[in-house]
């Protein structure tokens, strides 16, 4: 591990912000003095505008997933600090549509207080604004954890699937619904073998005994409640899954979308691996595994981890999950598998 490549460690995100608009100048734009990418060619059928952000470091999202088919716009605060509120209020009023604009928002303290304060700031300006809390980390469901389960890797689901039904034309209302319906479908674990490197010391975040690992561990460098010792990955696979079975009633029989999404710090070919293990053990049980999604999707800087999330799917969400999209980031071709 070692020090960022930067200028300035504070000038890092914007320079980045800068550098992404400059490689996707045919689908985003930045707008940097309001502090928001917004896309450049969104749906005209679309009634409702879809926001969504949060802290810098997990790209590509929330930024990679704005363009037609997703977001129209994305807030990027800080390195795991949230978007000012003015950012998303700015944001809104630029992609709102005549039913308003839904708001996807990561269940963390600052994210919820800002845009909510951003909804209420859009209400005085007769904007009509509704929100889904994006709450899929099976690691935080406890009675123990006050703001209750933090948002995590489901959200570039979540993203997708809303994305495809705003194309149709659907109403603030109905989004916002189907919006719940989703997340609650959704469930997330995540594991990691030694942690992110702090930007402003290119120290680890946290040390983790030789052999350790963290099991459920956040996506913003939150240690896991539950250090394992290193086990064969087939085991982990099957520990994961039966972590995530239970909430969401998985059943034989039942059709699941698999996302397998690293961290930051984990290669590809380790990905692979784990996509592989963990369709062995859906199938064992009789699960329907109807597409998979493998790569770095939600990151935590150079995090040495990943993570597994499964949405139970119906014909519905799999023709939403299955419809266009040209952002920088989402697959040209979702697999089917």
């Amino acid at each position: 591990m070692g020090l960022y490549f930067a200028n300035e460690i504070d000038d890092l995100v914007v320079d980045s912000l800068a550098g992404f608009e400059r490689a996707h100048a045919d689908s985003v734009a930045w707008d940097e003095a309001n502090g928001f990418v917004r896309a450049l060619t969104p749906s005209p059928t679309r009634r409702v505008g879809l926001v969504s952000g949060g802290g810098s470091g997990h790209e590509p999202l929330h930024i990679g997933y704005v363009g037609a088919g997703m977001l129209d716009a994305a807030c990027p605060g800080r390195v795991f600090a949230s978007p000012h509120n003015r950012q998303i209020f700015a944001a809104s009023l630029a992609v709102a549509r005549e039913n308003g604009v839904l708001h996807l928002v990561k269940n963390y303290t600052g994210d919820k207080i800002n845009f909510g304060i951003a909804a209420e700031r859009l209400a005085r300006e007769g904007v009509d604004c509704a929100r889904v809390l994006i709450d899929d980390d099976a690691a935080s469901d406890s009675a123990e954890v006050v703001n209750g389960r933090r948002g995590t890797g489901a959200t570039v689901l979540v993203e997708k699937i809303l994305g495809a039904a705003a194309d149709t034309g659907m109403g603030l209302k109905n989004l916002a619904a189907l919006g719940v319906d989703v997340v609650g479908r959704c469930r997330s674990m995540a594991v990691a073998s030694a942690a992110h490197t702090a930007p402003a010391t290119g120290l680890p975040a946290f040390d983790l005994p030789a052999g350790g690992l963290e099991y459920g561990v956040g996506i913003h460098g939150e240690r896991a409640r539950r250090t394992l010792r290193e086990r064969p990955l087939r085991d982990l696979a099957a520990d994961m899954v039966g972590t995530l079975a239970d909430p969401l009633g998985l059943v034989s029989g039942t059709s699941v979308i698999v996302l397998v999404n690293g961290l930051g710090g984990i290669t590809r070919m380790e990905l692979y691996a784990v996509l592989h293990e963990v369709t062995k053990v859906l199938d064992g049980r009789g699960a329907a595994v109807e597409r998979t999604l493998v790569g770095d999707f939600v990151t935590a800087l150079d995090m040495r981890g990943f993570s597994l999330t499964l949405l139970v799917a119906d014909a519905d969400t799999l023709a939403y999950y299955d419809a266009p999209a040209h952002t920088p980031a989402w697959p040209a071709t979702a697999p089917v598998v």
